[in-house]
């Protein structure tokens, strides 16, 4: 490594510990820092940045809580050996769809519901008259015990009244549509994003501050084209991945 690249910003504003954390996330990444598996020692990590080693010892601990790396005492640190998941973008997408065959477990709960007056961009989104009511959800998705998505999606409440109810019982928007008389729907629009994570993401998702999530704003329509759906999801960039299938198709998160 060029001594360069090593630098770490004392007066960013930005904690060192969290500047640290993410230069080793990004490097594992790559596959130039743990690449068989196991870190360096906190005293080579600790010389290599210039730091001491509590501040090292911050580092890794956030990592571990974001499930990139894995402590065992008196063994040392590994990388935790989970590859992302390829999340699939496409016109018909259902989360334990795009995700099938590569996790053992797939899980949504509720984190909260209410109907409310449509804000305009959602209003809009969804082909309603200002001041529609509307019920907005937010849940949570997991693999393998991991969370790695959260989301707030919004439905017309005249239309999808219950809807709230229905996830409860089903975990899925698929099945609570279908319990609702709505058997297929597909991605009219989709745009995506990087950012880092707020607050919510940080205690929602398990990760710690300076963690990338990404983030997907889509309108799903039923088969004749009217709006049934209108959702932000944000996904933990460290667990899965976004992926487009070739152009010509309707993208849906």
């Amino acid at each position: 490594m060029q001594v360069e690249e090593e630098v770490i910003e004392r007066r960013s504003g930005i904690a060192l510990w969290r500047q640290i954390a993410d230069r080793m996330r990004r490097e594992i990444g790559e596959g130039s820092l743990g690449s068989e598996g196991r870190m360096p020692p906190e005293m080579a990590l600790a010389e290599r940045f210039g730091v001491n080693r509590h501040t090292v010892r911050t580092a890794i601990a956030a990592l571990v809580q974001e499930g990139v790396l894995r402590a065992e005492q008196g063994r040392g640190t590994f990388v935790e050996g989970r590859k992302r998941l390829a999340y699939p973008i496409r016109n018909r997408t259902r989360f334990s769809e795009g995700l099938a065959g590569q996790s053992r477990g797939l899980a949504a709960d509720l984190l909260d519901h209410a109907v409310e007056t449509a804000p305009v961009e959602v209003a809009r989104a969804l082909g309603l008259s200002s001041g529609s009511p509307v019920i907005r959800l937010e849940t949570r998705s997991h693999a393998d015990g991991r969370p790695v998505s959260r989301a707030r999606s919004w439905f017309d409440a005249q239309r999808f009244s219950g809807m709230a109810e229905a996830f409860e019982r089903t975990r899925s928007i698929t099945a609570s549509f279908r319990e609702l008389g709505l058997d297929d729907y597909l991605r009219q629009s989709t745009n995506v994003t990087a950012r880092h994570a707020d607050s919510g993401d940080l205690q929602d998702l398990r990760l710690s501050p300076g963690a990338i999530v990404l983030v997907t704003i889509a309108i799903n329509v039923d088969t004749d084209g009217c709006p049934v759906q209108y959702s932000e999801t944000r996904f933990a960039a460290d667990r899965i991945e976004l992926h487009i299938p070739g152009a010509g198709m309707e993208a849906a998160d």
